[in-house]
Order: C-alpha cells, then structure tokens, then sequence
C-alpha cells in the first residue's frame, strides 16, 4: 500500500478524510516529520495469527510518521505534520471487524482491564480476531500514555490522587513472558495478571493520544510552578509530546477526532 496516495474503500469516506486534513496532508506529513517511534516499546506481537487484517494495519501503522521531535508546538494545532495524520488515516480506514473506540478518563479505572476483557472474548469466544480496540485517551487516564522519565521529572505521580506512584500501567507484567498458546492459563499473558498498555498494544490494540489534553495538563503544571527548565507553555507541551510512550497515535485532539471513527464503524465503549 502507497502511503502518499493510498487508496480508500469509498467515496463518502474519501471526502470525510479530506474534511479532516488526513488526505490532503499526508504526503506533506511524511516529507516534514521527524524520527518514527514504531508500533510498540517491545516488538514480540502478541496479536493472533489468524487476525490477517490487523495484523496488516499494525504493519502500516509502524511505518507511519510519529514526530516526536518537538521544541515547541501551540495551542491549537492546524498543520497535520504536528499530529499523527497518516496514522489516523490508517485506523479510519480500518476494514477488520468488528471495531471499537473506548473512551478512557479514569486513570486508575477497570479501563485497561475491560479492554483487554474485549480483546479476549472477540478473538476467542466470538472468533473475530482481526477486532480492533482504540482508546481514546484523556483527562487523567492520558497520564498513562507518558514515559516514567517524565513522570519523574514533572512529579506527574501528584496527579494520579494518590494511587500511583509511578507510571505502572507502561509496566510489562510477569504474565507477558506466559505461552500465548495457552489462552486459559488463569495467570497467563491473557489473563488479569497482564493487565498493562504496553502488553494490549502487543495485542492490538491501539492507543491514541490528545494534544488538547497535553496543553491543558501543561498549562496546570506552569499554574502549579512546576517547570524545572523555565520553559514557556508551547515549550513544555512539546516536551510532553516528545514523551508519549512507543506506539501511541497523536490526535489534535481525542475527542474530536472519535467523530470519524464512529462514522467509520467504531462501536462507542466507555
């Protein structure tokens, strides 16, 4: 599949890319953007061999531009080479089915326990292994999505009411070395022993990320005096930027951007 001009599977989608800046951006996107961060920290998939269609999707996914080079970046974004549009482009493009986008907020919430719930009942109970899970990430639960260096700089763990200390939900559990062959083990890497984002992204499912959210955090953080490097607000927002972990999709903004997923065949969780 050509990446600058590829081939979408009908006209009204065509046209409700363009509306969005995907279409129209993308080769600019991949002139102008800075190094890849690939689909996932570790590159053992775990997706199921049988799931064809996704697994084609992870692969273009993992060509996709991911700029994550940032000095600086503003309020509202309007140039698609500052978000990930080639990769978004590639999720509404999504032909596997079925297809579901989460609404996660809650950081400490059951949100990465019934996703990886979902995953395991349609690949194994309804037999659908090309589903695809997307989250769509913000208010607290985006704290999620930031690498420990950050969270140890900027004391992100204040945030997190007191529950986490560190950024756990990145961590890879003991679970996650299990054999995926055995998919009833009760304390395998299908089990809720793997409860992890790096681990369901091995699995699929994709991760996208807000830059609204970011701004907004950023501009608590500024308000709170925590700001180590006297950075101005369009600076620390690119250092944040900079620090999603592997693999998570940049969207100018989650919540907008789940509009042309839901229109694409994405059922609503929440």
């Amino acid at each position: 599949m050509n990446l600058n001009t590829p081939t979408l599977p009908a006209t009204p989608r065509r046209a409700m890319m363009r509306n969005i800046g995907l279409t129209a951006g993308a080769a600019g996107l991949i002139a102008a953007s800075g190094p890849s961060v690939h689909a996932a920290a570790d590159d053992a998939s775990l997706i199921n061999p049988g799931a064809k269609t996704l697994q084609d999707l992870h692969a273009r996914l993992a060509k996709a531009p991911h700029r994550r080079d940032f000095k600086t970046v503003p309020m509202i974004l309007t140039d698609p080479a500052d978000w990930d549009a080639q990769a978004i482009k590639e999720l509404v493009a999504y032909q596997g089915d079925p297809k579901q986008v989460w609404d996660n907020t809650d950081l400490t919430g059951p949100w990465i326990n019934l996703m990886r719930n979902a995953v395991n009942v349609q690949t194994y109970s309804f037999r659908k292994p090309d589903f695809l899970a997307v989250s769509i990430t913000h208010a607290l639960a985006h704290l999620a999505l930031f690498d420990q260096e950050l969270w140890d700089k900027y004391q992100l763990a204040k945030f997190a009411g007191g529950k986490l200390a560190r950024n756990t939900l990145i961590d890879t559990p003991k679970a996650a070395s299990t054999d995926p062959k055995d998919f009833n083990n009760i304390n395998g890497v299908f089990s809720p022993n793997d409860n992890s984002i790096t681990v369901l992204q091995r699995r699929g499912v994709v991760f996208m990320g807000c830059h609204n959210a970011i701004w907004e955090m950023t501009g608590g953080l500024l308000k709170k005096g925590i700001n180590p490097d006297k950075l101005s607000h369009h600076q620390i927002a690119a250092e944040f930027t900079n620090h999603l972990i592997p693999g998570v999709v940049l969207t100018p903004g989650v919540v907008a951007t789940m509009i042309y997923l839901q229109r694409a065949g994405y059922e609503y969780a929440k």
